[in-house]
Order: structure tokens, then C-alpha cells, then sequence
């Protein structure tokens, strides 16, 4: 899946029919599945906050996050903000109070 977040060789104001045609070049190029998708998970409270943040991150946090995120089989997460360092963020994950562990993939 490709999404072009920004085309930096825009005119400064997109026409509506130049917004039209960008929406309908998304409904070729996904399935019905992918777009139900992004508008469910859109309509979340705080989605395009932390979704900013993520593209705020340098190559190497997001990197280190993407690579934590997807290690291995499903953990319990925890995050804590340390406000002495700044608001440094530290995730945790554990294989204890996992409900799937023992359970055979």
C-alpha cells in the first residue's frame, strides 16, 4: 500500500476537482476494506495528533518504534512519561499478565 502525505509539487491551492480526482485515484488504487479501515481508525479521538507525532519522530526513533512494535508475539505494553526528563517516553512490554501466553499459535 502507498499514501502520498504530501506532493510538495502542488499547486498552492488544490481545485476541487483536483481534490476529486485524488479521492477517486484512492478508491482504485485500496480495497473497500482498506478505506472502511482508515475512516474507522481516523475517526478515533487523538488519531491525527499522534499520527503527526509519529511523522515528527527522526528516522531512527521511528525506526526503534516501528522495530518494538512489531517484535515477536503479542505483549502487554507499558508506557511511562518521564516528566523529570523532559516528557521522555518508555515503552515496556512483558510476556507476564499476557492472556495469549501457553496459548499455541
Amino acid at each position: 500500500m502507498t499514501a502520498i502525505i504530501y506532493h510538495f509539487g502542488r499547486a498552492a491551492e488544490a481545485s476541487p476537482a483536483d481534490e476529486t480526482e485524488r479521492l477517486f485515484s484512492a478508491l482504485g488504487r485500496y480495497t473497500t476494506a482498506e478505506l472502511l479501515e482508515l475512516l474507522y481508525v481516523g475517526e478515533e479521538p487523538g488519531f491525527f495528533d499522534l499520527i503527526r507525532g509519529i511523522f515528527g519522530l527522526s528516522d531512527e526513533a521511528r525506526l526503534l518504534l516501528q522495530n518494538f512494535l512489531a517484535s515477536g508475539t503479542p505483549k502487554k505494553i507499558t508506557a511511562e512519561i518521564d516528566q523529570k526528563s523532559g516528557g521522555a517516553l518508555t515503552l515496556r512490554a512483558s510476556e507476564r499478565d499476557n492472556p495469549l501466553n501457553g496459548i499455541p499459535h
